[in-house]
């Protein structure tokens, strides 16, 4: 099954918090001399039109990005990452939002690496059009999970590995936890993040014990709900499981968070938490 497309929720609140822990994981990267390898599992097709006639059908960037784009006084970190959408959109016009590989090639030195899949017909050209340059980019019309085995341990032996698969199938979320379990085993030191939504409170909690029945240690949950989770039909929230965090990246998130939930919340009961799965 192959119907989702990324591009009809571009821009809204789970983007906002997964491209921002993108943002602080590769501020992070960098402020070291050694080169990284970065994996993008569901790399969608790299960044995404608000006036496509897809994007203008729900419109979710309004409640999102534009709203977050009018704020002033914001926490640096996420000042950063509005750094990297307001260079995309350089006459001050919102037209562009950057998808996670754009995020991560904003950071990007000549000696660093990406590896991008997208598996989606329709997605996967449009991917490998944006990184036609093969020594920045591998970009591959493949199943993401496979790639992890595959391409870890990286020659790099420094790495960040992003899997926000659709969950359109409910094994995704089966699915997510043996990639990371792979991954983590062939490449310990790694640094991996797993997006996951909340549609409602208990798929999201077991998604979350399941990554802590892995028994792998050092993993960080940071997770935004911009309404009550069981009201409503629909995605409420979103969530980051970050194996081998930045020893910043815990302070930073609650920092983030309070001004996050305050400026996207659509009900009373929007909430967010930042918690250890597993401690180091």
């Amino acid at each position: 099954m192959l119907s989702y497309r990324h591009i009809y929720h571009a821009g809204n609140h789970a983007d906002i918090l997964k491209h921002l822990i993108v943002s602080q994981i590769c501020r992070h990267l960098v402020k070291k001399e050694a080169p990284f390898f970065y994996l993008d599992t569901h790399a969608g097709i790299g960044q995404y039109a608000l006036d496509s006639e897809q994007a203008q059908k729900n419109k979710e960037f309004q409640s999102g990005i534009s709203r977050l784009l009018d704020e002033d006084n914001l926490p640096e970190p996420i000042d950063e990452f509005l750094d990297i959408v307001r260079e995309m959109n350089p006459d001050g016009t919102l037209q562009l939002y950057p998808g996670s590989p754009k995020i991560v090639d904003y950071y990007l030195r000549k000696k660093d690496k990406l590896h991008l899949c997208e598996l989606h017909p329709n997605d996967y050209p449009l991917l490998a059009a944006l990184f036609p340059n093969k020594r920045k980019a591998n970009v591959v019309k493949d199943n993401g999970f496979t790639a992890v085995k595959a391409m870890l341990p990286p020659p790099q032996k420094r790495g960040f590995t992003l899997m926000d698969p659709p969950y359109e199938v409910k094994k995704d979320y089966q699915y997510v936890v043996q990639a990371l379990k792979d991954g983590h085993q062939r490449f310990p030191q790694g640094t991996y993040a797993i997006w996951y939504p909340v549609l409602g409170r208990k798929q999201a909690d077991d998604l979350i014990r399941d990554v802590k029945n892995t028994q792998i240690r050092n993993v960080l949950l940071v997770e935004l709900c911009i309404r009550d989770t069981e009201k409503e039909r629909g995605m409420a929230g979103s969530g980051m499981i970050i194996v081998n965090p930045p020893w910043t990246l815990e302070k930073e998130s609650n920092e983030c968070l309070p001004v996050l939930k305050n400026i996207l919340a659509e009900d009373k009961h929007a909430s967010h938490q930042i918690r250890w799965i597993t401690p180091e």
